[in-house]
């Protein structure tokens, strides 16, 4: 004799069936059917990188069907060549790349675009264009907008467009600190009154440019301002003249702008400015996400994104 199946069984037993039913219609994604995105970042360990890496963590991390890979180059040329010849091997469906050194890295991202890759250069050019698209700011540009305030600094401070300048460069060999450098001392060459008393390169890195004031400090009795290539060397340098009790009497002024590093500098009195360098990242992942999705995009060779001062109010 047959049972009927109770009515509250049998909507169960439904329910259930048609949840696998429709599952199968979008499955979710899994591992492996994920699209492969490697990102090869040239130094997590400078603050400006490490943001850069989070922001992207936050932006793919929307994109479930992705995976999302960082390798670190750590200040390392032939490493971050060593993981991009890696990365081509695993044929990524993106790659993104921000260089460490603009000869270095160009012969094989030469090669990635070769395999098919589509390929983003993120902020630093490599000699060649063998890239997709280039996303940067100009920091040329930012260069003058320091420099100009610099100027206007040290008239007010001084009656006149006169005092003596230390600057902190990031690393030799890579464009961005030659750009800083030469867009500020665009202006400043303009003002014999504004003598550069010291120079040192840094690398980026705070620790680094501490001992850099130290010489400076030691050297030159009187210094009215340090531009530093970015906000990590300018705090150092802070550091050092507050711990020698001279910091009141010098303006510290950096590039970057991060909101928990420079931005945060100014607010607290530590900078007198800073000057933003976009991360590039919501660019990149705009870019990257429309080369995933739509194989007849054509991005233009180049994105340029603006910066800005960001003083005291």
């Amino acid at each position: 004799m047959k049972t009927a199946m109770p009515r509250s069984l049998f909507l169960l037993v439904a329910a259930c069936l048609l949840a696998v039913l429709t599952g199968c219609d979008k499955p979710a994604a899994t591992a492996a059917h994920q699209r492969l995105v490697i990102f090869s970042q040239c130094n997590n360990a400078e603050p400006y990188r490490a943001a850069q890496n989070q922001r992207f963590g936050e932006l793919f991390g929307r994109h479930p069907e992705l995976k999302f890979v960082i390798y670190d180059g750590q200040a390392d040329a032939a490493k971050q060549i060593s993981q991009i010849e890696n990365a081509i091997l695993q044929k990524p469906d993106l790659l993104i790349v921000a260089p460490f050194e603009r000869n270095a890295l160009s012969d094989v991202m030469g090669r990635a675009m070769a395999a098919g890759i589509p390929t983003i250069c993120l902020e630093r050019d490599i000699v060649q264009p063998n890239f997709t698209t280039f996303i940067s700011s100009d920091n040329v540009a930012i260069g003058r907008l320091a420099g100009q305030f610099m100027v206007d600094l040290l008239t007010k401070k001084n009656g006149e467009a006169r005092g003596n300048l230390v600057e902190i460069t990031g690393m030799s060999g890579v464009q961005g600190a030659a750009d800083r450098h030469r867009g500020a001392f665009e202006v400043l060459a303009k003002y014999p009154g504004i003598k550069v008393v010291h120079q040192a390169t840094a690398n980026w890195m705070q620790a680094e440019a501490m001992p850099r004031m130290e010489e400076a400090l030691a050297a030159n009795p009187r210094i009215d301002v340090v531009y530093a290539h970015n906000d990590p060397m300018a705090y150092g340098a802070y550091l050092v003249a507050k711990e020698k009790g001279r910091a009141k009497d010098i303006a510290f002024i950096g590039v970057d702008g991060l909101a928990n590093e420079g931005a945060k500098y100014v607010a607290e009195g530590i900078l007198a400015a800073t000057f933003e360098y976009p991360l590039c990242v919501d660019k990149a992942v705009e870019i990257g996400i429309k080369l995933l999705e739509d194989k007849t995009f054509k991005p233009q060779p180049q994105y340029l994104l603006e910066s800005r001062a960001i003083t005291h109010p």
